[in-house]
């Protein structure tokens, strides 16, 4: 079994708060996770209707379970139980005796931080990273790994990726999204899905969106932000400052795991992915996304953003540190090219005082760490936290 690279924060965590909360995309891990880490504990999944029924039927006495400790799985099924719980960590001084887990982010984090405020620590889990992939399979190539994406069922069972994605989403579209939005027409959903797909790395721009599918503006809105609330699709926003006031203001749209962008893009194989227009920026996706697998994994905000102003100079990722800002290109290409430092040097120039390292991460294995320049393999992402 995988050790999850979150597990030493969730630990932590438990040791200074009564409540640990673990948000995360539906077959991330979390469920596994917690059992691994907290055996001893009862555990409770209220997507069970009958356990759902005995917890909101008599709560008291359901929580009583909780006395060394309890795992309830999809607490935002029965949200209500929240304020029972606030009541028994308000009277004790035990901490980590409750641990929740939920899929529906806005639901869940509506209801936690209504009840829950001060009382749980809030962690996200998110599908494998790089390394805690490599414990299970090595020598996977980077098509391989944009095709099949990250969730730990693809390897654990040794599922067909295109299968495994087709059914991923539509239960979600036939179970979550109809039981959060009315969606009267989901075929023009599902359009505007694949669209999104279509602009992996992109601005994302709402009105082109609205007249493609059909829709308006606010309803293009809507069915994003249940995207990102459902761990489908996470926008990376622009890095603002007062020096520069002709910045790109709109996000870009990323997919948590590529492997479902990939289905999405109709990529049936990874032969098809190596010849895909998109394929540049799938891998952009991919590094971006282990980079905020990392911080999330120490319990921390990710702090990343892009820059591009209205002359379209641009760099990928800048990570944000206090006042000190750390510029990151990504390539897809195995060869390096001195081209690729262009947007670097550019940034650095606007932003003298603020950057002191700049960063390439690409396709290639050879890599450099320089005072200035650090040149780093795409499965080596996550170090730059570290540099």
């Amino acid at each position: 079994m995988v050790k999850r690279e979150i597990t030493k924060e969730l630990l932590l965590s438990s040791k200074k708060y009564p409540v640990v909360t673990i948000t995360g995309p539906r077959q991330s891990g979390k469920t596994t996770l917690v059992k691994k880490v907290f055996p001893k504990y009862a555990y409770y999944s209220l997507e069970d209707p009958d356990v759902r029924e005995l917890a909101l039927s008599d709560p008291r006495a359901f929580l009583r379970n909780a006395g060394k400790g309890i795992i309830i799985d999809e607490i935002q099924k029965a949200p209500q139980m929240l304020s029972y719980i606030q009541g028994i960590v308000d009277s004790s001084k035990k901490n980590g005796r409750f641990i929740l887990t939920g899929s529906q982010n806005f639901q869940l984090m509506h209801s936690v931080t209504q009840s829950l405020a001060g009382r749980t620590a809030l962690l996200c889990l998110l599908p494998f990273t790089f390394k805690e992939l490599s414990d299970i399979k090595k020598n996977i190539s980077m098509d391989e790994l944009l095709f099949q994406g990250f969730y730990p069922r693809i390897y654990d069972q040794k599922l067909d990726p295109s299968k495994a994605y087709k059914a991923y989403y539509q239960t979600y579209v036939e179970r979550d999204l109809r039981a959060l939005i009315n969606i009267k027409d989901v075929r023009l959903f599902q359009k505007f899905t694949r669209l999104c797909a279509g602009r992996v790395g992109q601005i994302f721009n709402a009105s082109a969106l609205a007249s493609e599918v059909g829709v308006s503006v606010p309803t293009i809105n809507s069915w994003l932000s249940i995207l990102q609330e459902s761990y489908i699709v996470f926008l990376l926003e622009p890095y603002h400052s007062n020096i520069n006031k002709r910045l790109i203001k709109s996000p870009k749209i990323y997919f948590y795991d590529t492997g479902l962008a990939s289905y999405l893009l109709g990529i049936d194989n990874v032969a098809q992915m190596a010849r895909d227009p998109l394929r540049g920026n799938l891998v952009e996706n991919m590094v971006i996304m282990e980079m905020i697998k990392h911080r999330f994994n120490q319990g921390v905000d990710h702090n990343l953003y892009f820059y591009r102003d209205n002359h379209q100079n641009e760099v990928d990722v800048i990570f944000k540190a206090g006042s000190n800002l750390l510029p990151i290109e990504i390539k897809s290409s195995e060869t390096f090219n001195v081209d690729f430092l262009k947007g670097l040097s550019y940034i650095k120039s606007v932003f003298p005082k603020n950057i002191t390292r700049q960063v390439l991460i690409y396709g290639g294995d050879k890599e450099q760490l320089g005072k200035e320049q650090i040149i780093l393999n795409y499965r080596h992402s996550a170090e730059v936290f570290s540099i």
